[in-house]
């Protein structure tokens, strides 16, 4: 079994935690307080002095403190991986090995997920740590990639696209209903038929609405109603753009 030590208490970390309980040897956190909901199999510890020995460090940490925390590891030649999408391994120091373990999904606090499906997106210096990497994802998930940096910092773009600017066009949607009295729930249907459709069709071929018809007529209905800049803006940012792949067909 493959040991793990787990360096961190937020989003990341805590789905971690969870789902990789069979190999953890040990949690490092500076507030464990944030755990306290968790049930843990081994121990929790608050300073980087009293990290212990194990096969893997992984570092479930906020962009900004990888690197100091990665310094602290004591020892030298340890693997030492981070979850961050948007940060490449230069980051981590030379003493130690380095490598990559970013899992792509949107975690939330308390929100239960599947892990089985969730790509881990991977990386080393080494192909014998890669493999290592590797065997640790495959205790909890099928969906294991090699991902170069350049690779995987396209994807977290791409992951701000179909995840975080969503979900904010979500809650724009959310305050339209708010604003005419009628319950969000209503839309919840065509949110989930809409995501459904891009697991079988590509995102063009699953496009409806105004926009791809032409219909200027609501289209200018709409923006009449939207009094608000910025979401006036972004839907006919929107539009344009959906209009322009079309044009392109």
């Amino acid at each position: 079994m493959i040991r793990l030590v787990i360096i961190g208490s937020g989003n990341v970390a805590q789905h971690l935690i969870q789902a990789f309980q069979k190999s953890l040897v040990q949690v490092v956190a500076r507030h464990p307080e944030t755990l306290n909901s968790l049930s843990i199999p081994c121990p929790v510890v608050t300073t980087m002095s009293e990290v212990g020995d194990a096969d893997v460090y992984l570092l479930a940490v906020s962009d900004h403190a990888i690197t100091s925390l990665a310094h602290e590891i004591p020892g030298t030649g340890k693997l030492v991986v981070h979850t961050s999408g948007a940060t490449g391994m230069h980051v981590l120091p030379n003493h130690h090995r380095k490598g990559i373990f970013y899992p792509l999904q949107t975690f939330t606090k308390g929100k239960l997920l599947e892990y089985s499906s969730i790509p881990f997106c991977l990386e080393a210096e080494k192909a014998e740590d890669y493999a290592l990497l590797e065997q640790l994802a495959r205790t909890v998930s099928h969906a294991i990639f090699p991902i170069d940096e350049q690779q995987r910092l396209a994807l977290h773009l791409a992951a701000v696209f179909v995840c975080n600017f969503t979900n904010h066009l979500y809650l724009l949607g959310a305050d339209i209903c708010a604003e005419h009295h009628v319950s969000f729930d209503v839309l919840k249907p065509l949110i989930l038929e809409t995501a459904a459709k891009v697991q079988t069709l590509y995102p063009m071929q699953a496009q409806t609405g105004p926009a791809l018809r032409g219909d200027t007529a609501t289209l200018e209905r709409h923006k009449t109603m939207l009094t608000q800049p910025y979401p006036k803006e972004i839907y006919q940012l929107l539009t344009q753009s959906i209009i322009d792949h079309v044009q392109k067909l």
